[in-house]
């Protein structure tokens, strides 16, 4: 196996089958990674280009994208209800995140996940050096020993299913498993360990989510929800239903106007909000100007819907400064229709809880549509080109524009910029140990090929309007010199395992005779 600064993986050890592992939809996923929760020095890496930043608080994590918390660091993220927890000096990529699927590699540190509720057919797993560790609902501790080969599963609630080596084992409530080695594994199953401060901080941070107002109006699985109760209040505004308002803000204040712009593929464009509890109302819902104030309406609250991501529901306002960048947030009932490539099918998903009659999903032209709030006093944010594609902060470099121009101009659901790589990361930051980065994991379930890189796409990207490329073209600029898929070696069956050894014993007598190498058996 070829080693490059990239983490290498494992042909899965149990195959899962080719419908159900492989989705036949090029849409992008409907959820991603909340960066929620920044304590201490936590780098970042977008898992299209090879330097590292600064972490971003509400910044957007899907496949690819690594993170790495310094010394004395901590982090938490969200994928919709579940909760996932790093500690300090942890290395962690995310292998794959699509609608059914949230698959994590840590290669040394540690790692708290819990998992309110699962679907029926999602799959959780983690992949260390040692084992492939699937989780159902439950709480679970996984800590990683680079220096002593070692993994210990933690299971606080919950059942782990453990893949290693050829081996398969379950790990019930409040038991630890002991997995050490690479080429020869040992286990060992004892009780749980006594908590300790990571732990403790684990139980804190989840004591905040046990009961929560928000969840009556909104989905857990909208991600993001969890901030809402702390940061402001639910009240019910005709003719919008429930909304929430935040509090503390500022006189004027307007959404979509506090943070920055970046490119995160797939889906392009992207808003960052400064404010703590900025994700879920700038990535779900729509919001109005009632009574005086900003109100977040989410849209009707559906069991059966799960909520779609979106980069940032603002249409792009055209005020005739050539050098200028304008937008302002889509109200309630209004369509949002992406600048990315997607199916008609999507287009429905994002709407459906927004808009009453579903067809004008289909009909309507975004850019013939009289928006709500284009004519609301400060609902307009504006900045030049230059700082929109620097992922500069927007406060920072906010030009006026007059509400008479805005008023009767062109409306767009694209920005019109492509990216540069300073739209993608920004600013260099401690990154993690080349023995934490450069280590093979053992993978359970195969994860999707890498991102193609920023800069074999940006000539593309630029001829393409700001617009991000569709699957099949971005695809297409892979370099042909590196493979389409993760590095990969064989992994020997669980029976495999076993005959080898009975053949090992068998000949002990001559066991200082060089034996034939087992190739499929031997770590690349």
């Amino acid at each position: 196996m070829r080693r490059t600064d990239k983490v290498s993986y494992l042909i899965p050890l149990f195959i899962l089958t080719a419908g159900a592992a492989m989705s036949q939809s090029a849409d992008p996923p409907s959820r991603v990674a909340r960066l929620n929760y920044l304590n201490g020095q936590v780098s970042f890496r977008p898992g299209s280009v090879e330097e590292w930043g600064a972490a971003t608080l509400n910044y957007p994590l899907t496949i690819g994208d690594r993170l790495w918390t310094d010394p004395g660091a901590q982090t938490e993220m969200h994928v919709g209800s579940t909760a996932i927890r790093m500690g300090s000096e942890t290395a962690l990529e995310i292998l794959n995140l699509d609608d059914r699927t949230v698959q994590l590699s840590v290669t040394d540190g540690l790692l708290n996940v819990h998992i309110r509720s699962m679907r029926p057919d999602e799959v959780y797993e983690v992949d260390t050096p040692n084992a492939s560790v699937s989780l159902r609902a439950g709480d679970y501790r996984i800590q990683v020993d680079s220096n002593n080969n070692a993994t210990l599963v933690t299971t606080n609630a919950g059942e782990a299913g453990i893949a290693n080596g050829g081996a398969n084992f379950p790990v019930y409530p409040r038991q630890m498993a002991h997995i050490i080695g690479t080429d020869r594994i040992s286990q060992e199953i004892t009780p749980v360990a006594p908590p300790d401060g990571f732990d403790s901080w684990c139980r804190e941070r989840e004591r905040r989510e046990e009961s929560m107002t928000s969840v009556r109006y909104v989905p857990r699985d909208m991600i993001g929800y969890e901030d809402l109760d702390t940061y402001g209040v639910w009240r019910n505004v005709p003719p919008y239903g429930w909304v929430w308002t935040p509090a503390n803000v500022a006189v004027g204040w307007a959404p979509y106007h506090d943070g920055h712009w970046a490119w995160v593929e797939p889906w392009g464009w992207t808003w960052i909000d400064d404010a703590p509890w900025g994700f879920a109302p700038f990535h779900y819902g729509r919001w109005a100007f009632a009574g005086g104030a900003w109100v977040w309406a989410p849209g009707r609250l559906d069991p059966a819907v799960r909520p779609v991501y979106a980069p940032a529901l603002v249409a792009f306002v055209g005020v005739g400064h050539v050098s200028v960048t304008a937008w302002f947030p889509l109200g309630p009932g209004e369509v949002y229709r992406p600048a990315y490539a997607v199916s008609a099918v999507y287009v429905r998903q994002i709407n459906v809880v927004h808009v009453t009659d579903v067809t004008v999903i289909d009909r309507v032209n975004v850019t013939n549509v009289h928006y709500v709030n284009q004519g609301v006093p400060g609902a307009v944010a504006a900045v030049p080109h230059e700082a929109f594609a620097g992922a500069r902060p927007v406060a920072a470099v906010a030009v006026h524009v007059d509400a008479r121009e805005v008023v009767g101009a062109p409306v767009s659901m694209t920005a019109g910029i492509p990216p540069r790589r300073d739209s993608v990361v920004a600013g260099p930051m401690r990154i993690p140990p080349a023995r934490f980065r450069e280590v093979h994991v053992v993978t359970k379930s195969t994860p999707p090929p890498p991102p193609v890189s920023f800069a074999a796409k940006q000539h593309a990207l630029e001829a393409n309007g700001g617009r991000p490329l569709d699957s099949a073209t971005a695809n297409s600029l892979r370099s042909p010199a590196l493979p389409t898929d993760r590095p990969a070696v064989a992994a020997p069956a669980a029976r495999e395992v076993e005959e080898r050894k009975v053949e090992e014993h068998k000949s002990e007598p001559a066991r200082n005779e060089k034996k034939p190498v087992n190739k499929k058996a031997t770590k690349k």
